[in-house]
Formats: C-alpha cells, sequence, structure tokens
C-alpha cells in the first residue's frame, strides 16, 4: 500500500546504466513447472554499472544528491538480472512471476565473494509493466519518476551498493507474468511467491554470478503493501524452518481485519479508493464469494470495468483517477439520503451505530471527512453489512485506538487480537484470513517501522495494534544497539501535537510566509525561512552547527523531507496566486499529507532498517 507519488525532495532519476542485452536469454528453458524453478539459468544480465558511474548518477541530480546523502556513497556496482520463476497464484494455480538480482560488483572488500542476501519486497504499485530489473528503461515504474516510481533506486543504493545481494520479486500478476490479478495482500500467496523468487535467485547464485556467492545471511525488508509482505514471508519462513537472519517491515497493514473495520467505520485514509478495489479484486479472484455483479459493491459510476485489468493494469495512479475509473478521494458516500451533498461531508446509512461513530470521526477529521463525497465508489449496502459484522463481532485490537476504544462494543476487550468468531460477511471472513495475528512469534532479530500520523497505512490499526499483540517480545536494546532477538518498534514521527504533524508544519509554514510576505521576501527567502522554521522545531533531530541543518535519526530525516515538502508547496502556491496565510496553511497541510506515507516516512524507514541491519550481516 504505497501511493506512489512524485516528491520534491526524495524520488531519484533513474539511473542510467550500461544496457547488456536487453531481457532475453540464450539458454533453453527449464519446463518444469514445480515452484521456485528458475525457468533460465544462467538468468540475463540487463545492465551493469560500476561503483563511480554510479555515484556520477546519483548525483546529477538534486533528488538523486539526497538519496546518497542518506544512503552513502556506493562502494559497490551493481549487475542487474533478470530472472523469471515458476510460482503460484491467489486460487495456488500455476502460474510464473519475475524479478531481479541485484549482485554488488567492483574490487572494495565487501563487493564480491560470499555476501549477505537482502529480499526486498515492494509496494503498491497498479502499473502492470513494474519491473525492478529493468533500471535503463525510462518508462518502466519501478525506476522512472513518471508516476513516482523509485523504490529501483531506493534499494539499490541503500542495499546493493553497500554490499548485499538484493533479490526482488515483481510479483505474480506483474511484468511477464501471465496471470490476469495480482493477489494483493493476500498473505500465504505473496509469502510463498516471494520464497519462491528467492529460491530460484539461489539457484542462478550456485552457478556464479558476477564473482558473488551467498554467505547464509538472509535479511528481509519492504515497504507498505511490501512491509506485510516482508512480514507474511517471514511468517512462513519460520514455519519453513528457512534461516533468517534479521527483518524489517516497514509501515505495512498487517492487522488487516482492524484496518479494515476502522475505515468502514469513518477512518478513511488517504488512498482508499485505489487500495480498496486491489483488495476486492484480488479476493474476487482468489475467493470467488464477494459479489455476483460489481454493482453489488461499487456505485454505478465506477462499477463498469471495475474488475478488468486495472489491478495492475495501464494506467498510475494518477491516471486512474483522471481516467474517471475511480475518485481520488470518496470512498464512501456523503449523505446519499437527500439530494443535495451537505457540507461538511455526513455519513447516512441509517444503521443508527454506523452513522453516529462515523459523524463523530468525520466531524474531528479532514482527512477522514474527504474520504466521504459524491460520486462515491463504494454502495451504503456494503458499509452497513460489514459493519453490521464488525459491530456484533468485534475486532479486539481496536479497543486501544481512539474514539474505538471509550465506545461499546471495545471498551470492554482487553487483548488485541482478531475477532472472537469467524465473521460471516465474506470480505471481512478474507481480511481476517489473510490478518497476520496468528499464533506466532518472532525468532529473530525485526524492527518494525512507521509514523503515527501516517495518512495512508494508518499506525494506530496496524504497526501499533501488533506491537501490542506483541508486547512480551519487544526489545529492551535502544534503537541502534545490537538487536536481541526480540522486536524494535520505532515511530519516526516526532510530532507530539494531536492534530498531527502536517498540521503542526502547516501552522509554521503559514506563519512565516505571512511575515515574509510582509516583509517583500523573494520566493527563495521564503521557502528557506519555511524549510528553517520546520527544522528549528524539531531541533532535537538534527545538527545544526554547520551551514547546513543534518538530521541525526531516522526521525530528523522524516522532517527534513517534510520540509522539503511544505517550503516548496508554499512557492508552489505563491507563485499561483495564494497570498492568504490561512489558505496557504490549509494548501501546505493536503501536500505534506500527500508526501507523508511515500517517500518521506519510506526515506526514514529505509535509513533505520539499513542501521539495524549492519551489526549483523
Amino acid at each position: 500500500m504505497r501511493s506512489a507519488r512524485i516528491s520534491w525532495l526524495m524520488v531519484p532519476a533513474a539511473v542510467v546504466l550500461a544496457s547488456c542485452g536487453g531481457g532475453s536469454s540464450t539458454e533453453s528453458p527449464n519446463t518444469s513447472t514445480t515452484a521456485g524453478t528458475l525457468i533460465y539459468n544462467p538468468p540475463p544480465r540487463v545492465a551493469s554499472v560500476n561503483s563511480t558511474d554510479l555515484t556520477t548518477s546519483f548525483a546529477s541530480t538534486s533528488s538523486g544528491q539526497a538519496l546518497l546523502a542518506l544512503a552513502g556513497t556506493p562502494k559497490c556496482g551493481i549487475d542487474f538480472y533478470y530472472i523469471q520463476y515458476q510460482t503460484v497464484g491467489g486460487k495456488g494455480e500455476q502460474t510464473t512471476a519475475s524479478g531481479a538480482i541485484m549482485v554488488p560488483n567492483g574490487s572494495a572488500a565487501g563487493c564480491s565473494g560470499a555476501l549477505p542476501i537482502l529480499v526486498y519486497t515492494h509496494g503498491t504499485a497498479v502499473t502492470q509493466s513494474y519491473n525492478i530489473a529493468n533500471p535503463a528503461d525510462p518508462n518502466n515504474p519501478a525506476w522512472s519518476t513518471a508516476g513516482g516510481g523509485s523504490e529501483g533506486p531506493i534499494v539499490a543504493a541503500f542495499f546493493a551498493a553497500q554490499g548485499y545481494i538484493v533479490v526482488a520479486s515483481n510479483y505474480a500478476g506483474y511484468d511477464t507474468s501471465p496471470l490476469p490479478y495480482h493477489p494483493y495482500l493476500i498473505g500465504a500467496q505473496q509469502s510463498q511467491d516471494v520464497i519462491n523468487g528467492l529460491t530460484a535467485a539461489r539457484t542462478a547464485l550456485k552457478g556464479g554470478l558476477s564473482g558473488a556467492s551467498d554467505s547464509g545471511k538472509l535479511f528481509l525488508t519492504g515497504y507498505s503493501q511490501g512491509g506485510y509482505v516482508a512480514m507474511a514471508t517471514y511468517r512462513a519462513m519460520l514455519a519453513a524452518n528457512i534461516p533468517v537472519t534479521a527483518v524489517s517491515p516497514m509501515s505495512g497493514p498487517y492487522a488487516m481485519e482492524a484496518l479494515f473495520d476502522s475505515v468502514v467505520l469513518g477512518e478513511v485514509p488517504l488512498g482508499s479508493p485505489t487500495y480498496g478495489p486491489f483488495v476486492i479484486n484480488a479476493y474476487q479472484n482468489s475467493y470467488g464469494d464477494l459479489y455476483s455483479a460489481t454493482t453489488d459493491i461499487y456505485s454505478a459510476t465506477y462499477a463498469t470495468g471495475i474488475d478488468q485489468q486495472l489491478w495492475p493494469g495501464s494506467y498510475t495512479f494518477s491516471t486512474l483517477v483522471s481516467a474517471g475509473k475511480v475518485p481520488q478521494t470518496a470512498l464512501f458516500c456523503n449523505d446519499c439520503g437527500v439530494a443535495n451533498p451537505p457540507s461538511p461531508p455526513v455519513s447516512n446509512t441509517h444503521l443508527a451505530p454506523l452513522d453516529a461513530l462515523s459523524n463523530a470521526i468525520i466531524g474531528a477529521s479532514p482527512l477522514a471527512a474527504i474520504g466521504f463525497g459524491r460520486p462515491y465508489l463504494i454502495n451504503d449496502s456494503v458499509r452497513v453489512a460489514y459493519a453490521g459484522d464488525a459491530l456484533t463481532n468485534p475486532d479486539h485490537g481496536l479497543h486501544i485506538i481512539p474514539p474505538f476504544n471509550g465506545l461499546a462494543p471495545w471498551n470492554g476487550l482487553a487483548d488485541f487480537a482478531v475477532s472472537s468468531a469467524t465473521p460471516v460477511y465474506p470480505l471481512r471472513k478474507h481480511l481476517r484470513q489473510n490478518d497476520l495475528r496468528t499464533n506466532w512469534a518472532p525468532a529473530n532479530p525485526m524492527l518494525m517501522c512507521g509514523g503515527h500520523d501516517d495518512p495512508e497505512v494508518p499506525y494506530a490499526p496496524d504497526t501499533g495494534v501488533f506491537s501490542q499483540f506483541w508486547a512480551p517480545y519487544l526489545s529492551t536494546v535502544p534503537f541502534g544497539g545490537v538487536p536481541n532477538n526480540l522486536v524494535t518498534v520505532l515511530d519516526v514521527d516526532p510530532d507530539t501535537n494531536t492534530s498531527g504533524i502536517q498540521s503542526t508544519i502547516a501552522g509554521l509554514a503559514a506563519t512565516a510566509f505571512a511575515t515574509d510576505l510582509a516583509a517583500g521576501a523573494t520566493p527563495a527567502k521564503i521557502a528557506a525561512d519555511v524549510q528553517a522554521a520546520v527544522i528549528v522545531h524539531f531541533a532535537a533531530h538534527f545538527n545544526l552547527t554547520g551551514a547546513t541543518p543534518v538530521p541525526i535519526d531516522p526521525q530528523g530525516v522524516f522532517v527534513a523531507a517534510l520540509a522539503s515538502v511544505a517550503a516548496q508547496a508554499v512557492v508552489q502556491y505563491y507563485a499561483a496566486g495564494v497570498t492568504s496565510p490561512q489558505v496557504m496553511g490549509q494548501d501546505v497541510l493536503f501536500a505534506t499529507l500527500a508526501f507523508t506515507h511515500f517517500p518521506s516516512e519510506q526515506a526514514a524507514c529505509t535509513v533505520a532498517a539499513a542501521a539495524f541491519f549492519a551489526p549483523l550481516r
């Protein structure tokens, strides 16, 4: 669940690499359909870059320079190999998938010989052509800035260029995979798919790739959807007795039932009109019992064709909206009981407990409020049926999350598990089936990272609930120390205001803008002053002694990213004619909301994951 967007700070340009023959292979394919089979061995090397050229490529753009500042100068070059392998779909059907092996190269210590493997699981991508093994294609959404790619550069800079062999699946349903859908957030399939890709990669490594070999150390990490997949894969690897060194799931929707319950009851996050249909499409294709016709779920405005090659398909996040395939924010209807939608929006489903709770949430949260509008995506009948199940058979984890914690039926609960009985409503039943709160526990060092004001993958019903569920395993070692086989939970958001870091930054930006506007400052001066105001407010996370503030921890990285977003948003909106500090504050609020989950929070959490893994490699 990573709504990819072009950032003003952290999205590096596609790396310029030497082509080595594309993705074709002169080898005969292995015709076995056994899951985990490498189809072409050796796999083709599709691109190669040495450490000097990689550094130069990143340094050629301001965003690439920011990435280098966080990841460090590459000590290794990278050879990119394209793998295709046998795997399974959401119904257990035979299919294939593709992915990348990024192998370090060069003469520096730790760039050849026995090296650790890092399995990277990518975030939500709606574009079917996503291919993390193709860095030379400027139109490839895994590497291009168009539509907000960039996970390729991030994983290359932080891990492959620092001496990890990176194995990254594109997942079934993407690139050359013939599966006509993607089993999105289906834990059993996604974990098996990743394990199959790792099995295929290890087959290739045994044949010798770029002078590297498998040291036996195995690390797992991923962000957003990839955070969920990393956690599910770790669970599956423990069950299969596959040795794992450490794992860092980042900002994933681990507690699926708790998350969707909170959404249906009114806490609508950004990106829901995209993420929701992706889940529904995957579950319908895999389980077959969510609906008989798309109009059973979706409003007439969007029902036609919503199940046909949209998830993933030929669209990007932005063109899904611009082409009218989904609404931008209105997951639910703004008072379908009246002809003209009221402002501010209200829920009016005629299920009294649902409407009372939803309207309290809408009144308190501008973010939740924009999840209700017209035209809307999900029928009220679906909300009523789902909510009836959630109210009758509540998810136990919601008892720690406001406003649910003070209300029946959650306030009488004490544990953090899923609902006591199997849900009746089919969608909720399958969410429980794919919820990662099961009877298992970590056996290796784990870092769970997120930010408590994440507007797309809410922290409270995911990382928050999961950390409470695993309270007996929480690490007592301060972050930055050597992990001790327990769980470390890192919140990269340092803001303590109940209104959230985005509101804090919006207020600081509006004040700085008003002061500079009165003084006739230039746009460059306004941008610098807005950025400085934010950083000074969070000065504990920066070294301010030099000419430029330098983050000293992941929280500082997170703040620096949002400060840059705020500064550039002020300049952009000022150029567009905004002169009211109040209006500017609102514009900055929504700009920082849009760029919190990705890439600001991902950058901070990836810095943390790299530091967490370093003493164990």
